[in-house]
């Protein structure tokens, strides 16, 4: 058996998220199998370097499988392109060790949400970021987010609440960036912030948990001190609120 390992990028809009579930193909993975399915006529499996939620985005997905086939790599990619819908995209694809797992072997990852500040809708970024209409103390939130960084119970920051795993993670950075988007056009620019977490891991639903209760710090709803404490507590209660699946994008899995 032959190992390939893709990097893969998609557009999650339309999609109800990563992982095949019962009675629907409308998942990345279901695409990707379906679509091997028709290739080599052999059911394969996908593995994900993790499950994106229904509507979140990846520019840098990683995934892997294994099949039987004479086909070249540059054959199988051109093939797969052709047949994949227009929102998901195969970038490269490399023949790996039959050991690699794109799960098991993902040292870490990085996440970017993105928030735009503006005072009207922003039609072209709509399915891509989360428009607020308050404005943002970047230098809150950044205090706010210094807490975060380390080794931590993140339990607070996750909405499953049923998980009998452990809910801690180290996230190694926390970038905040003021950027100013020009897409508005002839309504003029906007304000946007991006958020970019990496760490070795995330639970379900935590980037977007964070982002949620760093925009309360940023808009004076709590003091950046506040994290701190939510961390200590570990209630989810107590965090902010979980902002729109849009705005978030995987950017990388590292190896």
């Amino acid at each position: 058996m032959r190992n390939f390992k893709m990097l893969l990028q998609y557009e999650g809009t339309r999609y109800q998220g990563w992982q095949k579930q019962t009675g629907t193909d409308n998942t990345i993975q279901g695409k990707l199998e379906t679509l091997l399915f028709k290739m080599t006529g052999k059911k394969t499996e996908v593995q994900g370097s993790g499950r994106t939620d229904a509507g979140v985005h990846a520019l840098g997905q990683v995934a892997n499988f294994h099949v039987n086939t004479k086909m070249g790599v540059d054959e199988m990619m051109e093939y797969m392109n052709f047949y994949l819908p227009d929102d998901i995209a195969v970038i490269s694809l490399t023949e790996v060790p039959e050991r690699f797992h794109s799960r098991l072997n993902a040292k870490g990852k990085t996440y970017c949400y993105r928030v735009i500040h503006a005072g009207v809708p922003h039609v072209f970024d709509r399915r891509y970021a989360h428009m607020v209409e308050a404005e943002l103390d970047i230098d809150r939130m950044k205090k706010g987010a210094e807490y975060l960084v380390g080794t931590h119970d993140f339990k607070a920051f996750t909405s499953n609440k049923r998980s009998k795993k452990s809910t801690v993670r180290t996230i190694s950075e926390i970038r905040i960036e003021r950027k100013v988007s020009a897409s508005m056009g002839m309504l003029g620019e906007a304000d946007e912030i991006r958020f970019l977490y990496s760490g070795n891991g995330f639970l379900y639903h935590m980037a977007r948990i964070i982002t949620g209760t760093l925009l309360e710090v940023g808009t004076h709803e709590r003091k950046p001190e506040e994290v701190a404490e939510i961390l200590r507590h570990g209630l989810r209660e107590h965090a902010g609120e979980l902002v729109p699946a849009k705005g978030l994008t995987l950017m990388e899995v590292r190896y």
